[in-house]
This record gives structure tokens, C-alpha cells and sequence, in this order.
């Protein structure tokens, strides 16, 4: 279980769930019908030593005609989820935006993926462990940043306001944002706080991007379903012990008493605008009206 001031690396905890993400992106760049182009997933996961998430990064792990975990479904899961932060940073981009910040980075790989404009500064936030992993192994692959990039290892848990700021971050200048697979892993208040400190350090102008999560996929559930399929072909995490479930204020609330343009896209609409159709399973009916959420934050605060 998720204790107060909890570590892990990337094999474990909350660290696996990263790395089982990454092995998804990997699995869904294969082939000449790639979904998504992840060039560096697969040296991340490899690095890690799961022999579980490197099957299924090289596409060797049979999911059968699983309406949730077949080979299809997961490839098309994660390059909605991919599409939606890759394109927020875009945006960002296209508008002038040159600071972007990265929230518990894991193996995130688009400071390295991403066609950054010249002056772009990419700032990733993460458990030094963490940091120090992927910025090594990458280094040794020969792969270098496409952007000024500048880790910040700490806990978010910890002053990481002050840690980015020392690291050059300028609070007067709009920035990206994105908290991808996160907010899901803070207790209600930590999540709180987390968004107040964004708010405190964006510009006007600034954007955000995360997840949207109906109240319903907050009863834990779906992470028991979720969990016992994974282990039907070999995981060991168990996302019971690392989600923290119950009541809090969602994150689009939060954000909205606090000046900032909220858009949620449900994940059906997500999944259409990728040209797929949703998965119809039970799991999925579970997170009821979950999805994506952007925000712009205004002129006014």
C-alpha cells in the first residue's frame, strides 16, 4: 500500500505503472502501421529488466481476443493518450509558447520525440532516481534532447516549486504543462496542491493538459478488474495499492475557481476524433465519463 513518503524505481510501485506505459507506446510503434512514433520507449523498458513489460514492448505477449488488453485495443489506448499530450505541446508551440513542463516524467520521451522550435526550454520533474535512469540510459543509446532540457529530480511531494525555479524556470513566461497518469496517484489534497502550484506559476496565456476522471472511476473498482486481467498474462502490479481512491475535487473544478478555460473531451469523443471505436467492455463502462482534459489559463487571473 501507498504509505507517507513512499519511493520506488521503475521497477516497482508506482515507478511499474511508468514503465508498463512505456512498454505500451513501444508495442503501438512496431510494424509499418505504427499507431504512434516512439522511437526511445523501447530502450527505456529494456533498461528497466521486467521481462513481463519487455515482452509486451517487443509484441510478444499474447492477449488473445481480450476486448481490453488484445494487442489492437492497447495499441489504440495509448496512442489516444499519446496523440492528446504530444498535441498539447504542439499547440503550445504553435502559439509561441517555448517553456514546457513535464510532471512526474517517468519515461516520457518527449523532450527527445517532439520537433521543438529553436529556444524551447523542456524542464522534467521526477524522483532523482527516476531522472538519473532515463537521462543515462538515453545518453548511453546515443539519443540527445531535441530541446534545451533541464531535469529537476525531486519528489513532488517535496518544494518542487523552488527546485524548478532554481533550475531557470521563469514563472513570467507562459508555459506548457502536462500531468499525464498522475493525479490518480496523489491523495485529494496532494492533488490540490499540485494544481495551485501550477496555477501559481503560470503566465497568463499558459496551457495544461491531464486526465479527466469521473467520480464513478474513483471507487477502486476498476483498478480490482483492471489488475486481475493484467495478471492473466503475467503482470505483478496491483493497481489496488497504488491509486488512491475516494472523494476529491476534480481537477477541471479546481482549475476553473481558478482562472483557468477548462475543456473536457470524454474518452469516446477521444477515441473518435483518432478514427477508432471505444472498446465495448465492462471495464471501460466502469470510468464512466473519463477522458482528457485541456486548459488555457486567461488574461485575468
Amino acid at each position: 500500500m501507498r504509505t507517507e513518503g513512499d519511493t520506488w524505481d521503475l521497477a516497482s510501485s508506482v515507478g511499474a505503472t511508468a514503465t508498463g506505459v512505456a512498454a505500451s507506446r513501444a508495442l503501438a510503434s512496431l510494424g509499418p502501421d505504427a499507431l504512434i512514433s516512439d522511437p526511445y520507449a523501447a530502450i527505456l523498458v529494456k533498461a528497466v529488466g521486467v521481462e513481463h513489460f519487455i515482452r509486451v514492448a517487443d509484441g510478444e505477449l499474447d492477449f488473445g481476443d481480450d476486448p481490453l488488453l488484445g494487442s489492437r485495443q492497447v495499441c489504440e489506448q495509448i496512442a489516444v493518450r499519446t496523440r492528446f499530450f504530444d498535441d498539447l505541446f504542439r499547440a503550445a508551440c504553435a502559439d509561441g509558447i517555448r517553456q514546457a513542463v513535464i510532471l512526474a516524467s517517468g519515461l516520457d520521451t518527449r523532450a527527445y520525440r517532439l520537433d521543438w522550435p529553436a529556444g524551447s526550454v523542456v524542464f522534467e520533474i521526477d524522483q532523482p532516481s527516476v531522472i538519473d535512469f532515463k537521462t543515462q540510459v538515453l545518453a548511453g543509446a546515443g539519443v540527445l534532447p531535441a530541446a534545451e532540457h533541464r531535469t529537476v529530480g525531486i519528489d513532488l511531494r517535496d518544494d518542487w516549486p523552488r527546485a524548478l525555479r532554481d533550475a531557470g524556470f521563469d514563472p513570467a513566461r507562459p508555459t506548457a504543462w502536462i500531468a499525464e497518469g498522475l493525479l490518480i496517484y496523489l491523495p485529494p489534497d496532494a492533488q490540490d496542491r499540485l494544481l495551485d502550484n501550477v496555477t501559481a506559476l503560470s503566465a497568463a496565456g499558459s496551457r495544461l493538459a491531464t486526465e479527466h476522471m469521473d467520480p464513478k472511476a474513483l471507487t477502486g473498482d476498476w483498478a480490482r478488474a483492471l489488475t486481475e486481467r493484467n495478471r492473466r498474462y503475467g503482470s505483478t502490479v496491483d493497481l489496488t495499492e497504488l491509486f488512491y481512491t475516494g472523494p476529491r475535487t476534480g481537477a477541471a473544478d479546481r482549475l476553473r475557481a481558478q482562472g483557468w478555460q477548462v475543456t473536457v473531451q470524454p474518452s469516446t469523443q477521444a477515441y473518435a476524433a483518432n478514427g477508432f471505436s471505444p472498446p465495448d467492455d465492462t471495464l471501460m463502462r466502469m470510468v464512466g465519463d473519463s477522458g482528457y482534459l485541456s486548459a488555457r489559463l486567461g488574461e485575468t487571473r
